[in-house]
């Protein structure tokens, strides 16, 4: 039996913050171009589903995921 990794929590100190911000915020990818390829290329999830859109509205509560990591939205 093979155990996921825990989901890290990562404040943003407010109640929304875009896909895109919020993967290099949270220290998934580095650069700002590498994370639109990434999101592009539908290597990025939201809540367990791919999602193409770097401008998607992020809420409290919704789990980003890059690769074996994932990350919650937090206030």
């Amino acid at each position: 039996m093979t155990d996921s990794p825990p989901i890290e929590d990562v404040p943003i100190g407010g109640d929304g913050i875009r896909l895109g911000q919020f993967v290099k915020y949270a220290g998934l990818l580095d650069s700002g171009g590498d994370v639109k390829e990434a999101i592009i290329d539908g290597y990025v999830t939201v809540n367990g589903e791919v999602d193409r859109r770097r401008g998607r509205q992020l809420q409290i509560d919704d789990v980003v995921g890059f690769g074996a990591r994932r990350v919650r939205v937090r206030p």
